[in-house]
């Protein structure tokens, strides 16, 4: 499925594909993530839980929500708790992404 990853150490958002959510844990580099919902379609960016904590490089922020430490991976969600393809465009979601 299409998803949206958020490296802010190189500062870069790229679309990729993602198989399923055992590689949003790999593409993050942690298996503590939390998620926050980004979209109004559902799509949620999910981050490590414990960033801040582990001191993770390159810090990012989506609009108003609390900054994320390390990367992040953007992708959407079905009714049923499961993964979609994000709905977001990739230059709607840079418009709106600080790093930090």
């Amino acid at each position: 499925m299409k998803a949206i990853l958020i490296d802010p150490e190189a500062r870069l958002l790229d679309v990729i594909d993602l198989a399923d959510t055992a590689q949003i844990a790999e593409l993050i580099g942690y298996h503590t993530i939390e998620t926050d919902e980004v979209g109004e379609q559902g799509d949620r960016l999910h981050f490590d839980e414990e960033c801040f904590i582990r001191g993770s490089k390159g810090r990012f922020q989506i609009d108003s929500l609390i900054p994320v430490a390390g990367k992040g991976v953007v992708v959407g969600a079905d009714g049923d708790g499961g993964l979609s393809d994000v709905a977001m465009d990739v230059e709607a979601l840079r418009a709106r992404t600080k790093f930090l």
